[in-house]
């Protein structure tokens, strides 16, 4: 994601667009682990271009979760693992995002079990049983506090309050999960992935429910990780911030983010 267009004012080498996103916000989605296990070379780039206290949260691949559904995984997860391993304590979470069909949880207790316990993971359902039926919601809950997961909700409720108005809502409604908004947390770090619209004032008003849930979790000692999403991600980076600013503003003890580094085309004056 540090890599969106338009975010790149000026051209910027790949060696300093996560180092320029990282000054941005303090936490980062690994979306294109999912699509290919990267090279280690490359993810000890991530590492020099970001502070030790910078979160990943990076997404297993998709031949895990999607292709071979949690069955059968050793080798391409070993892989995995070797190639995140430079990452130590910026790896905040392993996102184990599974697709909407998906509902095997021995398979996920297997996996979340046979991870190395230095690893934190977190999970993101799709299939419509985990929000509507309060069995399979409770066993879920059950087998990811045992595990000491986190559950990532992904928040579209905003997103399909109302009729696309874009080519990028439209987009965005045919591929995103239209699910209940959950805001339970099992853990000390809890995840939150949030879909706003194309208008930021719609996209902010309908954020308001996690700025209370935030401060609150800040308030009893959990340490959150919020996510911002809109249907093009052009303005999401300035959003995040405005997101930060008012949690900030209820709790003014909270750190506030660093200055971003520039970015304007550089003049001769």
């Amino acid at each position: 994601m540090w890599t969106h267009p338009d975010w790149q004012e000026r051209p910027l080498p790949p060696a300093k667009r996560l180092r320029t996103y990282a000054s941005w916000c303090n936490a980062v989605e690994g979306n294109t682990t999912f699509y290919a296990t990267p090279q280690r070379r490359t993810v000890e780039s991530w590492v020099r271009q970001t502070d030790p206290d910078f979160r990943f949260v990076i997404k297993l691949p998709r031949t895990v979760t999607h292709e071979r559904r949690l069955t059968g995984i050793d080798n391409e997860m070993n892989a995995f693992l070797d190639a995140v391993e430079p990452l130590g304590r910026r790896l905040h979470a392993l996102w184990i995002q599974l697709p909407g069909s998906f509902t095997d949880l021995a398979a996920l207790a297997n996996l979340l079990e046979g991870l190395p316990p230095h690893y934190r993971a977190a999970v993101e359902v799709r299939h419509p049983a985990f929000f509507e039926n309060s069995r399979a919601i409770a066993q879920l809950e059950a087998l990811l506090e045992a595990a000491g997961a986190e559950w990532i909700p992904f928040d579209t409720t905003v997103l399909f309050a109302a009729e696309p108005r874009s080519a990028a809502e439209r987009e965005a409604q045919s591929k995103k999960p239209r699910v209940r908004r959950r805001t339970r947390a099992l853990t000390e770090f809890p995840i939150v992935r949030y879909h706003g619209r194309d208008d930021p004032e719609a996209t902010v008003a309908g954020w308001q429910p996690w700025v209370e849930q935030t401060v609150a979790w800040l308030r009893e000692g959990r340490s959150p990780t919020i996510f911002i999403h809109t249907p093009d991600n052009a303005s999401s980076r300035t959003l995040s911030r405005r997101f930060h600013a008012e949690v900030r503003a209820r709790l003014p003890e909270l750190e506030p983010l660093p200055d971003p580094i520039p970015t304007d085309p550089m003049t001769l004056f």
